[in-house]
Parts: C-alpha cells; sequence; structure tokens
C-alpha cells in the first residue's frame, strides 16, 4: 500500500514538472492511467481550462474547463494538426493546423450543420482560395481570400444562385474594378467601385439588349460630374456631353 503511494506520489511529481516547468498549453492524459494512479484532471488544467485525452500518441479528444468536447483528432507536440472542432456537440470546422493554428485546407459550419466556408487558411485565418456559402446552402463567394477577407472573385444572389458581382475587394466590401450582372445574367456594370458603390469611370447597360444605357463618370454610386454619354432602350445617343452633380449641362440655344 505504502508502496503504491510513494509511486502515484512520484508519478504527480514528474507530471508536475513537466506540465508547468515546460508551460504545455495542453496536458497528456490517458484514462486508464488515471485510474491506476488516481490522478485528477483538475490538477492538470491549463489556465483557460482545456485538457486532452489521448487514446494514442498522436490522437486525443480535447476538452474545455466545463469538460465539454471541443476537438477530435491528430496532435503534434501538443497542438492540433489535424482534426475536427466542435461547438455545442456540433462540428464547426475540420481541417488542418500548424503550431495549433488553422493551416492548410479545411472546412467551417453554420449552426444548422451546413457548410460556410472551405478554402485554404493561414495562420488561423481564412487566406488563397475558398468558398463562402449563404445560411441556406447556396454560393456566396468563390475566389482569393486574404486575413479572412475575400479578395478577388465572384459573388452570387442569396435566392437565385446567379452570380450578380466579379471583381476586386477590400475588406470584404467592394473595391476597385468590377461587374455587376442582372438576374438574366446580361451585364449590368463595368467599372470601378469605392466603398462598395459605383465609383469613377464606368458603363451602364441595357437590361433587355445588353446595349449601353452610359458611359461615364460615377460619385457614391450615382452618375456624376464630367463627361459622359447617355442611351436610349434601343441603344441609341441621346445626350453626349458634361453632366453636373448627375444632370445634364444643357446650354440652351440663344
Amino acid at each position: 500500500m505504502l508502496k503504491n503511494i510513494k509511486s502515484s506520489v512520484i508519478i504527480q511529481k514528474i507530471f508536475n514538472k513537466l506540465i508547468f516547468k515546460n508551460k504545455l498549453r495542453l496536458f497528456r492524459h490517458n484514462k486508464s492511467f488515471q485510474k491506476k494512479y488516481n490522478i485528477s484532471l483538475n490538477d492538470y488544467k491549463t489556465n483557460n481550462g482545456r485538457y486532452i485525452i489521448y487514446e494514442s500518441k498522436i490522437k486525443g479528444k480535447e476538452y474545455n474547463s466545463e469538460n465539454k468536447l471541443i476537438f477530435i483528432g491528430e496532435y503534434l507536440n501538443g497542438e492540433r494538426k489535424k482534426g475536427k472542432e466542435y461547438f455545442h456537440h456540433e462540428v464547426k470546422f475540420e481541417g488542418e493546423y500548424v503550431n495549433g493554428k488553422r493551416e492548410g485546407f479545411g472546412k467551417e459550419y453554420w449552426g444548422n450543420g451546413k457548410l460556410y466556408y472551405e478554402g485554404n487558411y493561414f495562420n488561423g485565418k481564412k487566406h488563397g482560395f475558398g468558398k463562402e456559402y449563404h445560411f441556406n446552402g447556396s454560393l456566396y463567394y468563390e475566389g482569393e481570400f486574404s486575413n479572412n477577407y475575400i479578395k478577388n472573385g465572384r459573388e452570387y444572389d442569396y435566392f437565385t444562385g446567379k452570380l450578380k458581382y466579379e471583381g476586386e475587394f477590400l475588406k470584404g466590401i467592394r473595391n476597385g474594378k468590377g461587374k455587376e450582372f442582372y438576374d438574366n445574367g446580361k451585364l449590368k456594370y463595368d467599372g470601378e467601385y469605392l466603398d462598395g458603390k459605383k465609383n469613377g469611370k464606368g458603363k451602364e447597360y441595357n437590361f433587355y439588349n445588353g446595349k449601353y444605357l452610359f458611359v461615364g463618370e460615377f460619385n457614391n454610386g450615382e452618375r456624376w460630374d464630367g463627361y459622359g454619354k447617355e442611351y436610349n432602350l434601343e441603344g441609341k445617343l441621346v445626350f453626349d456631353g458634361e453632366y453636373v452633380k448627375g444632370k445634364k449641362n444643357v446650354v440652351d440655344d440663344v
């Protein structure tokens, strides 16, 4: 009996030395080992309350301070390498990690279990090529990501699933060159954007025949100062001249 007690004390001292001296963020435990030496998980939780129960040398299950499952997968040197993250018993992410952060290919999910994102990650953020989906499961965006933001790609309509914008973004907002589309697939606008609105040089097109409606300058989403051309529904030129604050600058003949 005394021998078993001494053995248990020695084991716990070794664990304490490994854990606290090396400041491991996640703790290695084995259920049978815990039972044999009467070791409490509470003695080995990290500052944030997380801990791992290893099922093999590389595979384990991670729990939070409330003893709820938050991850199942593979580990390397105590850090997540590949697996699934959980939130309220549902998978919220599955994929690859480097130094415990999402990196490589992965998938994120909405709370309803449908796919939210699939693509590349770097340093814990969406980065590189990927796809985002609406809550209803339809495709929302495909293209480049940079530090979690959409950067350059295609945006789709929530209800119809049809392409509605193709071009550049800055922190998720339309900025730079881009194209807008009607529901029938025809080009609606081709030009420059700023803060999500038409701004700079651009061209507007007719819904029915795809012909020009307007060619000129835009400001805050509206036709603005500068030279421009306006066309009727048949594509015939009806005005060629200067605009002032979005209105034609017509000079009456004397």
